[in-house]
């Protein structure tokens, strides 16, 4: 007779939830077991539950559809808790299963019991629900997928008692139909369309799906007919770029430069995305970045369909035969002398293969990152959508699973790479064709800067000793090599070169470990905040120099 976990499982292939990364403990036995008993699910062991939680962000974000998590009750879920932050920030379908005690075990509140719920509600909102029978489980989980799947996507919790697991009986549930997301109505676009007419200088802000093929093609041509610009958020879940493909300005994550981005725009036209903010609050700065009298216009919320909607307004512009400008292709020099992160930037740009896809956690060191791919061959590229640092590397393991044809380059800051530097095991382990570029600069950089622009008074030695990852250096060539990952360090700019074309030759994980200065060090953080802090003073056209040289 079927138990209810493999009735779950039987249940979350046909809705098409064919990955599920785990970290299993006592109470997820029974699942575990019925994995044998579905062929079309595939099992990635992940050595850390924050591992396995991003690796199914990254894998739906390449897939386009959820992979499942397994994890151990609520101190499972609690550890996982930072990349499904980042998930749901992205609005990324993910569906976690969670482990709980019997249900008749839960009145002795054992060692391990917990509010699964309650913690489950911080990353996803939308859909958390406790299956009470084995006869109800295989119903709550066709649902919980359809929630993750269905727009706006998001994370889904299905917290699974062991009882309900192991019990006989269970009945698998076939998938729910998808939703069908609508189009921006008549009104809206109308209204819009106004409002580009109207001469005032205009900027779309895509995210989301608006950041895919068909939705850059369809504001390109508007951009084309009607002169707006196109912005993209500062942290974009997934983008398509490279030649052939509309170039799309991303917003900074400096608000300082995002505001001289923004400072002329009249109408700023959000699609599948929001009207911008500083990532954080600062003395005497504003939070909300569009400018005084700016008109903010929603032409598509995350409920709607991006590609529609800017289709539909392209055609009420008249602009739907108009030729999109797009990306020429073209590739940086190969770099030369003394190694930094600039110039490891300008390596990948110089040999980036084909297809490719990018995975970007590298912080102050990927600051020429975005200059310098922009032409290169097409490629995907993922972000840090919402600011947990740790991301990186499993996203890179997802992406890799999802696009198993598809070399994948993830470039990593040191301090975030600790946070699960476990992914290098499940990489090995399962022998995933990523290339994962540490930027070593033995700093939290990117809090040297913020030290700086927050006004801090008397930074002194503990002070500064909190952002120093010297004493000892971190070695993650010799970490890697200890988790079965081929790894080198890299102090030299042809050294650097030589390991990336070795490693494009060797598909297969590896790991390059670059010992470069900080981005931003000495006399250029002192003077960082005095050059944003005088930006509102300077001509435009000034300020805007000044950022394309900061943050191109």
């Amino acid at each position: 007779m079927t138990n209810g976990a493999q009735a779950l499982m039987k249940t979350l292939v046909d809705a098409g939830v064919e990955v599920c990364f785990t970290n299993p403990g006592t109470s997820e036995m029974h699942f575990v077991a019925a994995l044998d008993s579905e062929p079309k699910m595939k099992a990635v062991l992940a050595l850390f539950e924050g591992v396995a939680t991003g690796a199914a962000d990254g894998y739906a974000r390449m897939a386009d559809k959820p992979a499942a998590t397994l994890l151990h009750l609520g101190c499972g879920l609690g550890n996982g808790l930072a990349n499904l932050h980042n998930a749901r920030k992205g609005k990324v379908p993910v569906v976690n299963i969670v482990g709980d005690h019997a249900t008749y075990h839960v009145k002795y509140d054992a060692q391990l019991q917990s509010d699964i719920e309650t913690v489950a509600r911080n990353v996803s909102p939308g859909f958390v629900r406790t299956s009470q029978s084995t006869a109800e489980l295989c119903n709550d989980a066709a649902e919980a997928v359809a929630a993750a799947r269905n727009v706006p996507r998001q994370v889904a919790t299905l917290i699974l008692p062991a009882d309900v697991s192991w019990g006989d009986g269970g009945i698998p549930a076939a998938p729910l139909p998808p939703t069908v997301a609508p189009c921006a109505d008549d009104a809206t676009v109308g209204a819009i369309s106004n409002a580009i007419r109207s001469g005032g200088k205009t900027a779309f802000l895509l995210g989301g799906q608006a950041l895919r093929e068909p939705a850059l093609l369809a504001a390109a041509k508007i951009a084309a007919h009607s002169g707006v610009r196109l912005l993209a958020e500062t942290f974009p879940t997934r983008i398509e770029r490279g030649a052939g493909l509309p170039a799309v300005e991303r917003i900074a994550y400096l608000a300082e430069l995002a505001g001289v981005q923004l400072a002329d725009i009249e109408h700023l036209i959000v699609v599948d995305s929001k009207a911008p903010v500083s990532f954080f609050a600062y003395p005497g700065k504003q939070s909300y970045l569009a400018p005084e009298g700016c008109q903010v216009h929603t032409l598509a919320s995350p409920e709607q369909d991006a590609v529609a909607s800017l289709e539909k307004l392209a055609t009420a512009l008249g602009a739907g035969n108009n030729a999109p400008a797009l990306q020429a292709a073209q590739r940086p020099a190969r770099p030369r002398g003394r190694l930094t992160a600039e110039k490891v930037c300008k390596a990948v740009g110089h040999l980036l293969p084909e297809n490719a896809i990018i995975v970007d956690e590298s912080n102050t060191s990927g600051l020429m990152l975005n200059a310098m791919t922009s032409g290169c061959p097409r490629h995907d590229m993922i972000t840090l959508t919402g600011g947990a640092i740790g991301q990186g590397l499993p996203n890179a393991i997802g992406a890799a699973i999802a696009c198993p044809d598809r070399p994948v380059i993830a470039l990593i800051g040191d301090g975030t790479a600790m946070y699960t530097i476990q992914s290098l095991w499940t990489m090995a382990r399962e022998q995933l064709n990523v290339t994962s570029i540490i930027f070593n600069n033995a700093s939290y950089s990117v809090l040297n800067i913020e030290l700086e622009r927050v006004g801090a008074e008397e930074i002194g030695p503990k002070a500064k000793a909190q952002l120093d990852l010297t004493g000892p250096v971190l070695n993650f060539a010799q970490l890697a090599q200890g988790m079965g990952v081929h790894a080198v360090q890299v102090s030299t700019t042809e050294d650097l070169l030589k390991a990336l074309e070795y490693a494009q030759a060797h598909p297969g994980p590896h790991l390059i470990e670059a010992m470069v200065p900080e981005a931003l060090n000495g006399v250029k953080r002192k003077i960082l905040p005095w050059v944003l802090r005088s930006l509102p003073n300077l001509p435009l056209s000034v300020t805007r120099a000044l950022k394309r040289k900061i943050a191109p």
